[in-house]
Order: structure tokens, then C-alpha cells, then sequence
């Protein structure tokens, strides 16, 4: 897995992830998200990248969960892709947008049916009283959908993140890392290598 400095960020990104999945790895796509909302507190979490939707990072969540309403205080984030037995790393700031209610829509129809059931059932980052809860309302919501399609709750969608920075890591012996940085001026992508 080289990297080009040449290529655009796009590719090298894509190039990386297809790799990573070639290897064998649990869960290659796992990518850590870095929000920060009204208390000013940081606060990361591990989502699954879904691949690039109209030129940004694509993945799904509740609206109504900690990570969404951070993002709706403040769309500027951060996220990183680490494959530590592979010795890269990927790292991208950004600004957070919606998908379209379509372009969730046929995502969430892909979804496994207890990942739909999920998204129904999860009243993400609120409190519950322990796991009993949680799966009687599983089940109330697996009963209201017996036989049916189940449709993409109004509460649940894509985002994706537009980055403005890219930063490719590749890992060396004596701590002599390689950091191919790509820096959004204008229209156009900056170029340049950061010491380790």
C-alpha cells in the first residue's frame, strides 16, 4: 500500500480503506469521530465510514444522539482511520453536512433487519434503566413491524464530513514517520510532508 502525493486525497483515502479491507482486518472502516458541543468538551467515538457521498466521508446515526446535536451546535470535527498492524493512519478535519432524506433512505435499506429494529428501538445516548428495557422495547417495536418493510425512522440518517485536510501517516522504524499532508486553500489542495 504506497502512497502518491500526486493523487488526489479522494483516491489515496479510498486506496487505503479497500486495502485495509483486504487484510482481513475487524471492522477496516472503523473511523474515530471527534465532536465538541455548547460545554466546549471534546468528546470521540468509534462510527463505521461508509464510503465517500457527493466529495465527503459518509456514515450514519440518530439525529437525536450526543454526537449529532454536538454537531448541530458546532459542524466542525475531526475523524481518523488507524490500522495499527499496518502501521498507517489517517487523519481529516472537516465540516458536517446532512445526506439527503433519499440517499438515507437507500442506505438504510441495505441495513441487516435487527439493524433497522435497532434504529427504531435505540434512543441513542439517553438514559436506560438496564438491558431487560432495552429488549422489551426491541420487541414492542419487532411486534409493530411483524410482515413489514421497515421504513427509515424520520430520527436516523447519513451525514458526511467535507474535509479541508487530509493527513496520511505511515509509520517507521526509530519513530521517523512519514506525514503526507493535504491542506484545502481555496479550491485547491495544498501539498506538503510535516516532520514526525
Amino acid at each position: 500500500m504506497n502512497f502518491d502525493s500526486a493523487l488526489d486525497p479522494f483516491l489515496n483515502l479510498d486506496q487505503w480503506v479497500q486495502f485495509a479491507k483486504g487484510q482481513s482486518l475487524i471492522d477496516p472502516n472503523s473511523m474515530t469521530l471527534a465532536t465538541v458541543g455548547p460545554s466546549m468538551q471534546p468528546s470521540s467515538r468509534v462510527v463505521l465510514y461508509k464510503g465517500l457521498v457527493r466529495g465527503g466521508l459518509s456514515f450514519y446515526t440518530n439525529f437525536g444522539g450526543q454526537k449529532a446535536q454536538e454537531i448541530e451546535f458546532n459542524s466542525k470535527v475531526a475523524c481518523s482511520f488507524f490500522w495499527p498492524t499496518l502501521a498507517r493512519q489517517i487523519r481529516v478535519q472537516g465540516e458536517v453536512f446532512k445526506l439527503t432524506r433519499s440517499e438515507s433512505e437507500a442506505y438504510f435499506k441495505t441495513r441487516p433487519r435487527l439493524s433497522q429494529l435497532g434504529a427504531w428501538t435505540s434512543q441513542q445516548s439517553q438514559e436506560v434503566s438496564g438491558l431487560k428495557a432495552l429488549a422489551d422495547r426491541l420487541k414492542e417495536i419487532e411486534d409493530s413491524f411483524q410482515g413489514q418493510e421497515i421504513p427509515c425512522p424520520p430520527h436516523w440518517g447519513g451525514l458526511h464530513i467535507i474535509p479541508n485536510y487530509f493527513e496520511f501517516w505511515i509509520g517507521r522504524e526509530g519513530r521517523l514517520h512519514e506525514r503526507y499532508c493535504y491542506e484545502k486553500q481555496d479550491r485547491e489542495w495544498r501539498r506538503f510532508m510535516r516532520y514526525p
